[in-house]
């Protein structure tokens, strides 16, 4: 195998990029790892963490437990790691957690340690709640899963964690909230994505005739059903799966773990041996792997760079920063549009492509893809990852050898240039994420699923301040024959939680398909999955926060261009005032969102991480 910490010289821009990281973050980066190490040589010292709690503290946190483990965590010998899961069987990529604690707990054993269920985090999901009041609770729904995260973790039983967890702001959510305990290694535990389904062409052909009305709710909902089959990850490349991405190359996952399908043989070796690299790098061993170590600025753009390579999603814009401040580290957007100039677009997923999950995984998946970046530069390869020091452990995919896990080094190219490529020869020579500044304020926008043509649209705004009003007036074919852009405001994290917008994008897309000029403009999100439709997203600030977009009107031209990075009006907005307002608490009721009005008024911009732990997470 090769050296896992040498590579290439680092692209100057991303050496540049991290060297700016590094001393934008020196004080609170500095402070949050003096929290740690002391932590850390406190944990090291005494001994496993429970041994520190009072007589009565430690019988109340064995009282559950078997015979077994109750001698051993009475003694103050085996370590102690949490399991922290989001499990549910009401969505797929969350059901096959469902035996997952037991096997962790027999395989901590056999490792020699205990394992406990340490506490559960809500896991809801997008795709169920695009359109729906619920929706509004999402993005929140990431902080809340941070704190959960710590009052799992605030028991002071444990020496290491093992995190279960998936999609959309699960995974971003846990990772927060441990961070919060970065003297304890931490390793992820991912589920893999489900088999494929209907494919992604004919699902999005499906969704366009519904909106045009060709065809109805039942073959629809079978279409749907044919894509959306079993337990598993959705297998498009939104939010869940550039999670699960992110986290390999981060170094969270074990190598080669990402997108292995549930319920196989491999899927369950890879479980058994992630419970068992969590006693293997505890504290009290030789391999001590704190999570707040792992989680550096290195790490950080190591993670920006595979989003922007990947064509990732546009949440993680947010998550990214939130992730980061989490552990003391200050990224930027400016940091993110530097690295998009300079980084290539090498894969090509749904709604990017055609392909799926699986197919970038028979590919070559994780390893070519790991493994290109590195050999062009575009990672950092001396970094500390729960398989060891070195991102070349990345380089290797796992398989069973006579029944045995074994990992083998990954030498041939990718199998299928259609989904996967190599550096020289890319999809695109950028990111597949560009930033948009201009006199609106700062915006996303994902230009890997967007047609050339479609990268530049000067056209008259639509203003609306519901996104269910736009679909109205498509409904009553006010839309047709028309360019515009259409505003979609007042979506922001502090107006209503930035509830993601994806429902809009067939019916845009359809005007798209028949030679309308179209792109939408919102301080709300898109996802991973905004697709084909030009678009600029999580505009900050925000209508609510007295961002520009709140002074437009119907008619103002409106300039995105996606190629030069800006983001315009073509109109004089002086001595205009704020037309339109965010629901008030009173109006914001229903589906438990009145238990959130705290989290309207404390939260961040989107530029910000759209996080209520402000900037240090």
């Amino acid at each position: 195998m090769t050296d896992p910490v040498v590579s290439p010289v680092v692209h100057p821009v991303v050496s540049e990029v991290t060297d700016r990281v590094v001393t934008r973050s020196r004080d609170t980066r500095r402070a949050y790892l003096e929290r740690v190490r002391r932590a850390g040589a406190e944990l090291r010292e005494r001994g496993p963490a429970r041994g520190r709690l009072a007589c009565a503290n430690l019988a109340h946190g064995f009282a559950a437990a078997p015979a077994e483990d109750k001698l051993d965590l009475r003694g103050a010998a085996k370590p102690g790691v949490a399991i922290v899961t989001s499990y549910n069987d009401m969505l797929s990529a969350h059901q096959p957690y469902e035996t997952y604690p037991a096997e962790l707990k027999r395989a901590v054993r056999e490792a020699g340690g205990v394992a406990q269920v340490a506490g559960g985090v809500p896991a809801m999901c997008d795709g169920v709640t695009q359109g729906r009041a619920g929706m509004e609770l999402s993005l929140y729904s990431r902080d809340l899963i941070a704190m959960a995260t710590a009052i799992a973790l605030s028991h002071d039983m444990f020496d290491a964690a093992l995190l279960l967890g998936v999609c959309d702001k699960i995974v971003p959510g846990l990772l927060v909230g441990a961070l919060r305990f970065g003297h304890l290694p931490a390793v992820f535990v991912p589920a893999g994505p489900m088999t494929s389904g209907l494919p992604n062409k004919v699902k999005a052909r499906a969704r366009q005739a519904f909106a045009e009305g060709k065809i109805g709710r039942g073959e629809m909902l079978d279409a749907e059903a044919a894509s959306y089959h079993s337990p598993g990850t959705c297998t498009f490349y939104g939010t869940a799966n550039s999670n699960q991405l992110l986290m390999e190359v981060m170094g969270l996952h074990l190598p080669g773990a990402t997108f292995v399908n549930p319920h196989t043989e491999l899927r369950r070796a890879l479980t058994r041996a992630a419970a068992r690299r969590a006693v293997e790098i505890g504290p009290h061993g030789e391999e001590y792997t704190p999570l707040g170590e792992v989680v550096d600025e290195k790490a950080i753009v190591n993670a920006v760079v595979a989003l922007l390579a990947s064509g990732g999603s546009t949440n993680h814009t947010m998550h990214l920063v939130t992730m980061a401040a989490a552990a003391g580290i200050t990224l930027t957007w400016d940091d993110m549009a530097a690295l998009s100039k300079v980084v290539p677009l090498i894969t090509r997923m749904y709604p990017n492509g055609q392909a799926d999950v699986n197919h970038f995984h028979a590919a070559g998946g994780m390893a070519v893809f790991i493994g290109e970046l590195l050999d062009a530069g575009l990672l950092h390869a001396d970094v500390l990852t729960v398989a060891g020091r070195g991102l070349g452990h990345y380089r290797t995919a796992p398989a069973l050898k006579e029944g045995a896990l074994v990992w083998e080094e990954r030498t041939e190219p990718s199998s299928d240039p259609d989904v996967l490529r190599p550096v020289a020869e890319p999809f695109s020579p950028d990111g597949g994420i560009h930033m948009l500044s201009g006199n609106l304020g700062r915006a996303v926008s994902k230009v890997s699923a967007v047609k050339p043509e479609h990268l530049v649209i000067e056209a008259p705004a639509l203003v609306f301040d519901d996104q269910l009003d736009l679909l109205a007036a498509f409904d009553r074919g006010e839309l047709n024959g028309r360019d515009f852009v259409a505003v979609v405001r007042y979506q922001g994290p502090r107006a209503n939680g930035m509830p993601e917008l994806h429902k809009l994008t067939p019916p845009l897309a359809v005007l798209l398909d028949r030679g309308q000029k179209v792109a939408i403009v919102t301080d709300g999100r898109m996802s991973g999955a905004s697709g084909k439709v030009p678009a600029a997203i999580h505009l900050s600030p925000e209508a609510a926060d007295g961002g520009p977009i709140a002074l437009l009107r119907d008619g103002d031209v409106v300039r995105l261009d996606s190629t030069a990075g800006t983001l315009t009006v073509l109109a004089d907005l002086t001595g205009r005032v704020p037309e339109g307002a965010p629901l008030t608490d009173e109006q914001w009721t229903g589906t438990g969102r009145e238990l959130f009005a705290s989290f309207r008024r404390t939260v961040g911009p989107a530029e910000r991480g759209a996080s209520v732990f402000g900037g240090t997470a």
